[in-house]
C-alpha cells in the first residue's frame, strides 16, 4: 500500500498494538540505523527510556540495547515493557512525520495486553511519562510469579469450545490447592490461551477431556511467562496494588482519539474518566481478543495496521481466520461471490452479523515496521 492510499483510507483503518512476547526487538535496530528514520527514532527512544528509568531506579539504556541488538529476557521484563511501548510510539511518529499519516485520524485502535496501554498513550488518554509507572513497579513480582507458570493454547477442531465447561473444570483444578490456572485470552470461538502454575494445565487437560464428548487439545509453549490477565496475579496482590497506584497517576481524563476498543471489556468502554477502573481490571481479567477481531469485521474495517516490534498474536489471529474462511468458501459458494457481497453495503446490512467474518480474506494486514522500511521517505 502506498502512503497516499494509507492516508486516504484512515477512515476504515484500525491500529493494533502488540503485547509482551519473548522476542521484542523486531526490526527496531534497522529503523534506528536508517538514514532518515534513525535520528527521529533515537530521540523518541532516548526520551522514553530516560522518563521510565526513574520508575525502575536504573538507566534502561534503551537506545544502546537496540543498537547492540540485545534481545530481552524474562529477567529484563521491565526493559521489555519500555522497549515494546517506546518502539510502537516511535513507529507512529515516523508514520506521521515522513508520510503525513496521523494515527488520530484512524477509525479505531486496540491493543493486546501491554498493547492496550500503548494505544491509550498514543490516543492521548494516558500520560506518556507516567503510564508505565504501575506496570514497571510491579514487574519484579510478575517475574517472580512466572517462575513456575506454563502457557498453553486449548483448542477444538471443528467445533466451538464449551466455555462453561472450561471454566468449571479449571476452577475444580484450582480448588485442589496445588497451583492456580486461568484463561488469559479468548483467541477465537474454538481456542483460548491458558496459564497455569506447576502441572495444573496437564491435570486440567486430563480432567476436561473426561467431561466433554468431543476431544479438546492442549498445545503448551516453552519458557516462563508473566501470568498477566489471570487470577495467579492475586498471589502478589497485583490488581489491588495496581489500583492503589492508579489513584494518583497523571492523566486518564481524556477520552481516547481514535476510540480504543478494550480487550478487558470487549467494547469501546473508555471515556474521559474511567481508564483507572478498566486498567485495574486489565491486570487479572482475560483478554477478549476475539471480540476485537469480530468488531473490526463488523465495523467495515478494511485495513489493520499492526504497531510495535515483530507483532505476532493479532496478525496470526487474522491470518488464521482468513485461511479458515477461504478454505471453507472454496468448498461452497466461492470467493468471487463473497467479494461481491461484502462490497455491497446495502446487501451486507441485510445479512446476519456473522457474515461479517466473510470479509476476513479481503482485509489488508500491514506490519508497520515492515511497511516503513519498504518506503522511501
Amino acid at each position: 500500500m502506498k502512503p497516499q492510499a494509507m492516508k486516504n483510507g484512515m477512515g476504515s483503518t484500525a491500529f493494533a498494538f502488540r503485547g509482551y512476547n519473548t522476542l521484542n526487538l523486531g526490526r527496531t535496530p534497522e529503523l534506528l540505523e536508517h538514514a532518515a528514520y534513525g535520528p527521529v527514532l533515537e530521540r523518541i527512544l532516548r526520551e522514553f527510556s530516560e522518563a521510565n528509568s526513574v520508575w525502575v531506579g536504573r538507566d534502561l539504556k534503551l537506545v544502546e540495547r537496540v543498537r547492540e541488538r540485545r534481545e530481552t529476557t524474562l529477567a529484563d521484563y521491565a526493559d521489555a515493557i519500555v522497549l515494546i511501548v517506546g518502539a510502537a510510539l516511535g513507529q507512529l511518529k515516523l508514520l506521521e512525520q515522513f508520510f503525513g499519516v496521523k494515527y488520530q485520524s484512524a477509525r479505531m485502535a486496540m491493543g493486546y495486553s501491554l498493547g492496550e496501554v500503548a494505544a491509550l498513550i498514543a490516543s492521548g488518554t494516558l500520560d506518556r511519562e507516567e503510564a508505565l509507572r504501575t506496570p514497571l513497579a510491579l514487574s519484579e513480582d510478575c517475574i517472580a510469579l512466572a517462575d513456575d507458570v506454563t502457557l498453553g493454547v486449548l483448542f477444538a477442531r471443528g467445533h466451538q469450545l464449551p466455555l462453561d465447561e472450561v471454566h468449571r473444570q479449571y476452577l475444580h483444578i484450582n480448588a485442589e490447592g496445588n497451583g492456580v490456572m486461568g484463561i488469559s485470552a479468548y483467541l477465537a470461538p474454538n481456542s483460548v490461551l491458558l496459564m497455569g502454575q506447576r502441572d495444573t494445565l496437564d491435570r486440567f487437560n486430563r480432567r476436561i477431556n473426561e467431561k466433554v464428548t468431543e476431544r479438546l487439545y492442549l498445545r503448551k509453549n516453552e519458557g516462563s511467562w508473566p501470568p498477566m490477565h489471570t487470577p495467579i496475579t492475586w498471589e502478589r496482590n497485583i490488581p489491588n496494588r495496581c489500583a492503589k497506584m492508579l489513584h494518583t497517576a497523571r492523566g486518564g481524563f481524556a477520552a481516547p482519539s481514535p476510540p480504543v476498543f478494550s480487550l478487558v471489556t470487549g467494547d469501546f468502554s473508555y471515556n474521559d474518566y474511567n481508564a483507572r477502573e478498566i486498567l485495574h481490571r486489565w491486570t487479572d481479567q482475560p483478554q477478549r481478543l476475539w471480540d476485537a477481531v469480530a468488531e473490526t469485521l463488523e465495523k467495515g474495517i478494511e485495513t489493520v495496521v499492526h504497531v510495535g516490534p515483530s507483532p505476532n498474536i493479532i496478525p496470526a489471529t487474522y491470518h488464521r481466520l482468513s485461511d479458515n474462511v477461504t478454505g471453507q468458501l472454496q468448498k461452497s459458494i466461492g470467493m468471487r461471490a463473497v467479494s461481491n457481497i461484502v462490497r455491497r453495503p446495502w446487501l451486507k446490512s441485510l445479512l446476519p452479523a456473522r457474515t461479517a467474518l466473510l470479509r476476513a480474506p479481503m482485509m489488508k494486514q500491514i506490519i508497520l515496521e515492515d511497511w516503513l522500511l519498504e518506503q522511501t521517505p
